[in-house]
């Protein structure tokens, strides 16, 4: 294995796996992309054997299972995915001497803090979701110690399902909209994070002493969905994505209830990773209407 050897990237079909293989195409960056089609990272076997092919100088894994309400009934295939993946991840990365960097979620918090989320605040998910998910991020630290966990919350994209395209839609078909105004997060655009990564990657692969550890990356400024949905189609209308606004109204998560509860507050406190790596936090707003023109533009195609 060498510093030219490919990044191997897993979950390349998801919003920050496209975007990952995405740029690195753009910036000539030697990056093997596999979608939970071409391997899936819950077979031990299949996992060794790619790992031995390609002898990767680094991994990056962006599989994950993210549908958060379907998780309370297929408990078996969000662990499979996001507890056992991982974890023959890190096993088969510490046999072959491979670094990973692997992503998590806000959503192993319970949200009943009070201010942001540090990296070594106590975890408690509320679902099978945020559950498989620390359990992958333990399984990770046991296995491998040269690993980079990065959390990362609410994730849009161009590619993919995510809560701009749904509010889109939805603002095409409705006179008004309803969404909940008491949940507060970070939105975090996919390109933002898929830039990010390949910065770190670039570092580890250039031999440059890593500190080795949970990170938070996440957008700014802090917000709630209703929030984000507001601005979402301030933009929108702004393109002419949309013809004309559309009253957003604040409910309460109580007026929508889900199988899966979610945080009341899942806000990240990013400086460790500013510090560490000198990374720029990102504006949700400006990932936010980077997506809408490119949408736009594939409209006009």
């Amino acid at each position: 294995m060498t510093n030219n050897s490919p990044i191997l990237l897993t979950g390349a079909g998801g919003q920050v796996g496209y975007e990952l293989n995405r740029l690195a195409t753009e910036r000539g960056c030697a990056l093997t992309g596999l979608t939970r089609q071409q391997l899936d990272i819950g077979d031990a076997e299949a996992v060794e054997q790619i790992v031995t092919q390609l002898q990767p100088s680094l991994v990056i894994n962006a599989a994950a299972y993210t549908a958060v309400d379907k998780a309370e009934q297929e408990v078996e295939a969000a662990m499979r995915a996001n507890r056992q993946g991982p974890a023959n991840l890190a096993a088969t990365c510490q046999t072959h001497h491979i670094p990973l960097i692997h992503l998590s979620t806000d959503y192993v918090f319970d949200g009943n803090k009070t201010g942001a989320y540090h990296e070594e605040d106590p975890v408690a998910p509320t679902g099978v979701y945020g559950q498989s998910k620390w359990e992958g991020e333990e399984e990770v630290r046991a296995k491998l110690a040269q690993h980079l966990i990065i959390r990362v919350s609410w994730v849009f994209g161009p590619h993919g399902n995510n809560f701009v395209k749904t509010m889109l839609r939805l603002a095409a078909e409705r006179d008004e909209l309803r969404v909940v105004a008491d949940q507060h997060g970070c939105p975090t655009s996919a390109t933002h994070i898929a830039r990010a990564l390949l910065t770190l990657a670039s570092r580890i692969r250039q031999g440059v002493d890593i500190a080795w550890g949970t990170y938070h990356f996440c957008g700014m400024p802090e917000t709630t969905w209703h929030g984000f949905a507001e601005t979402i189609i301030k933009e929108a209308v702004k393109l002419n994505l949309l013809d004309h606004a559309i009253p957003v109204r604040p409910i309460t998560t109580s007026d929508y209830p889900t199988p899966a509860r979610r945080p009341q507050n899942s806000v990240l406190d990013c400086r460790r990773i500013m510090k560490t790596f000198d990374l720029k936090l990102p504006s949700w707003q400006e990932g936010l209407t980077t997506m809408l023109t490119l949408i736009k533009q594939e409209k006009r195609k």
